[in-house]
């Protein structure tokens, strides 16, 4: 994904918490019961980590697809699996997929969550020279998402929902160089936008990017903010009631080139949920030890909570 940073005031910040946080946010939360389980979450983060790199054109990344699509097949009511050939700006052949499970596939009023599930074949923003040429492990920024994803879908198994959800599982997002070509980058949210089932029109969408890190803060991200602010406000809006305030923060910090941007071009309300102040991003150091269950668990719980 390419990157600008924006300023953030830090009073503005302070104010704004002062807003949104719930003084009994905290005793709330141990009192509900909780739909998304983060533990269990967090096995879905393990399990995709054991497999190793899920670089598109390896025996990991067909493994781990396969155990991604099997949960799926499980747990929602129908799945669409989006075959995907792409050639490489330098002539490779990839074979992708993409995962689009439907709980409710007939319901008109829909809510679509998306992720990556593929990871970087080069460490290119390592300090060593040497590791840049090592593909990114991808416990936060590829493994996080999905582990969120599979959490709700067993949440959505265990109680339907009354509205319709997709769960859009992307491949091929990070294998290119998102600073010098475009053809190589967002590949299977692309291919999406470019194939929706006839007539679809969600009500919003919402993508879930590196989103387990220990130290996680959400900010608005600017694209969002611009293209779709209804939906960003209400993101962080039930994150606040939830007493998630301090992790959701008002106010934009960076602008990002995801997912999320290859659906708005095609004219859907698509956001951002995506923690970029993350040190291991692109490097060999993306590894489990940096993320955590409790971290799953606040993006687990204002993912279910969007579509209840």
């Amino acid at each position: 994904m390419t990157i600008r940073k924006s300023r953030f005031s830090r009073s503005g910040l302070c104010l704004a918490l002062a807003l949104v946080v719930p003084a009994c946010g905290a005793r709330d939360r141990a009192a509900r019961p909780r739909e998304f389980v983060g533990p269990r979450a967090f096995g879905y983060l393990e399990q995709q980590m054991q497999f190793g790199p899920r670089i598109p054109g390896t025996a990991a990344h067909e493994r781990a697809g396969d155990w991604i699509l099997q949960h799926l097949r499980a747990t929602a009511d129908s799945v669409v699996v989006q075959s995907i050939t792409h050639a490489t700006r330098h002539g490779a052949t990839l074979h992708l997929r993409n995962f689009f499970a439907r709980f409710r596939p007939g319901a008109p009023d829909r809510v679509l969550l998306l992720a990556h599930w593929d990871t970087r074949p080069h460490a290119d923003q390592s300090q060593n020279l040497g590791q840049q040429r090592l593909p990114v492990p991808g416990a936060n920024d590829g493994a996080s998402g999905v582990a969120v994803l599979l959490g709700v879908a067993d949440a959505l198994k265990a109680k339907p929902p009354t509205l319709g959800v997709d769960l859009l599982f992307v491949d091929g997002e990070d294998y290119g160089n998102f600073a010098t070509d475009s053809t190589d980058v967002l590949i299977g949210s692309r291919y999406f936008a470019a194939h929706q089932p006839p007539g679809y029109q969600p009500l919003f969408a919402v993508l879930f990017d590196m989103v387990a890190d220990k130290d996680q803060q959400f900010y608005y991200e600017g694209n969002s903010q611009a293209f779709a602010p209804e939906v960003v406000d209400r993101v962080w809006r039930v994150a606040a009631e939830l007493g998630y305030g301090r992790v959701f923060v008002p106010g934009v910090r960076n602008t990002l080139t995801d997912d999320h941007v290859a659906l708005q071009k095609a004219g859907i309300h698509a956001i951002d949920v995506v923690d970029f102040d993350y040190p291991y991003w692109h490097t060999t150091e993306d590894t489990v030890d940096k993320v955590s269950a409790a971290s799953l668990q606040v993006v687990g719980d204002v993912a279910v909570a969007l579509v209840r």
